[in-house]
């Protein structure tokens, strides 16, 4: 049986971010012993390093997604060498059991864990800490899905997560919404976006940056793959009304009305860069630009200028607001498109044109924004009291 349960110690000790993982020697899965062997292989990989990159290649065509599930292999691979001394390619049941328990303590912590740093950086770590039963859920589906691929792909003989029982789980769509605002922490943070000063040029560029992608992320409910990806050609006038067509999640083709704040926004923001105010046909300047102006800018670039505004806005809030100051620092990219779905269904714009916005598969999926009933609810339990006694305040809210 592939794998062992008292693997020998591993001669790596330094967990290492993907890219520079070469010279794996005996443990590069060569000679794995959950190869398939005899069978037609549908990749040209020789070894588990490019069978992994194979595997990432699939899903090029969406950053978020591919950055994802390169973190949860290159976590997965530094952690067979180092801890169970095995190539991937020798992972049996029980390596994936330990691998499971691990992800909910990695330890030794000076190995496997610190602070965010560049992937370039000496002392750059695969976790931060411990993760959540959701983040390892997660990252344990991803594995899984991973062993399955390289199964079908015929790099594998047998998937060692196959085994696992099949149990019933809560589906996620279902589950109560947690990542949005709610209406006044978002308002200060769009306000302490309008504050930011603007007496040279670059500071005018960087507030108008700013609230143009606050404001699309908050009126197109984007995902931030598709602010990187896309041109301001992508913003059309059509019949005299402003609509962003926009390819999204599975290569879906959609178009989502433009408001008129977002033109505004848009016009200050292309009036920063001496661009006229709104986008010709066709089009190919970047949605979203660097500061110079000459080219547009990643995914994790907008990730990072999203998160970096949210932990600023934090910062100013601490001394009143602790509380909402704590979950500004959580923010982000992908809690705008909830927040923006979120506040959509609350200020009562109707289901079918929420789903459109949102580009779900299935209306169930946008329901879950949809709080139409909760207001009502909560005031029938509030009046409901305890010996007779109703409370008159709620104690931390205004």
């Amino acid at each position: 049986m592939p794998g062992s349960l008292t693997p020998t110690p591993a001669p790596f000790g330094t967990p290492q971010p993907l890219e520079v993982q070469a010279a794996l020697g005996g443990l590069d899965g060569r000679d794995g012993t959950n190869r398939a062997r005899g069978g037609a292989c549908q990749l040209a990989a020789v070894n588990d390093l490019e069978a992994i990159r194979a595997w990432l290649t699939e899903y090029q065509g969406s950053p978020h997604t591919w950055r994802a599930y390169r973190r949860e292999a290159e976590r997965l691979l530094s952690w067979a060498l180092i801890e169970r001394g095995l190539a991937l390619s020798s992972l049996a049941r029980e390596d994936l059991q330990a691998y499971a328990a691990f992800l909910s303590d990695p330890a030794p912590r000076a190995r496997w864990c610190g602070p965010r740093r560049s992937r370039a950086h000496p002392a750059w770590r695969p976790f931060q800490g411990a993760l959540e039963r959701s983040s390892r859920d997660q990252a344990l589906a991803i594995v899984r899905g991973l062993f399955a691929y390289l199964v079908r792909a015929g790099y594998l003989a047998t998937n060692p997560m196959g085994l696992e029982p099949r149990v019933r789980r809560r589906t996620a769509r279902l589950e109560p919404l947690e990542r949005a605002l709610d209406a006044r922490t978002w308002a200060f943070l769009w306000h302490h976006i309008a504050a930011r000063p603007t007496a040279t040029a670059r500071e005018r560029r960087e507030r108008a940056r700013l609230r143009f992608v606050f404001g699309a992320g908050y009126l197109l409910a984007p995902r931030v793959e598709e602010l990187a990806l896309h041109a301001m050609g992508s913003l059309k006038r059509l019949r005299g009304r402003w609509w962003w067509a926009v390819r999204g999640k599975g290569e879906k083709d959609a178009r989502i009305p433009v408001p008129a704040a977002l033109l505004s926004l848009l016009a200050e923001y292309r009036g920063a860069y001496g661009l006229p105010e709104l986008p010709e046909a066709g089009e190919g300047t970047p949605l979203v630009l660097d500061l110079s102006g000459t080219r547009g800018v990643t995914a994790n670039m907008i990730y990072r200028l999203i998160t970096s505004t949210c932990r600023a806005a934090a910062a100013a809030l601490e001394a009143t607001d602790p509380g909402r100051a704590a979950v500004l620092r959580r923010v982000s990219p992908h809690w705008l498109r909830h927040t923006s779905l979120s506040h959509q269904a609350d200020a009562g714009v109707d289901l079918r044109y929420l789903n459109l916005n949102a580009r779900h598969a299935k209306f169930e999926t946008t329901r879950r924004y949809v709080h139409a009933n909760d207001a009502a609810w909560h005031a029938a339990m509030d009046s409901f009291a305890i010996g007779g006694i109703a409370p008159t305040t709620t104690p931390n809210e205004s």
